[in-house]
């Protein structure tokens, strides 16, 4: 595990005001249902190209789900050099809620039914 000493980080970041849950969540919500899709597109094509390109450079496919759970890592990763920057905490939110709309579209697995024989063959 990497080891941050947060004391010797500078804030480049924008200071922290002093928000609560529902105006990050508010916020959040504003940018990842009107303000990003006018900047970048369509969130689903946008996950899925990122994850093409992610996926072509790793070897191995990514989800869109997958996309989400990774930019909120990243968000994590800013979180954990710079708490005090505001926008690493409400991107997160949006990409968390950008993932779980994306996993709620996919559908259920299959049940795959092993079949047992009885008896002796």
């Amino acid at each position: 595990m990497a080891k941050w000493d947060l004391d010797k980080l500078s804030n480049k970041g924008k200071p922290m005001t002093k928000y609560t849950r529902s105006e990050i969540l508010d916020t959040a919500k504003q940018y990842v249902t009107k303000q990003r899709e006018n900047e970048h597109g369509d969130m689903e094509a946008n996950f899925e190209m990122i994850g093409e390109l992610w996926g072509t450079y790793l070897g191995h496919h990514i989800d869109t789900s997958d996309v989400a759970v990774m930019m909120t890592l990243l968000k994590i990763a800013r979180i954990k050099s710079n708490p005090s920057n505001s926008d690493s905490w409400i991107d997160s939110c949006g990409y968390m809620a950008c993932g779980g709309e994306l996993s709620a579209k996919k559908p259920e697995p299959e049940k795959v039914v092993r079949y047992e024989p009885k008896g002796n063959l």
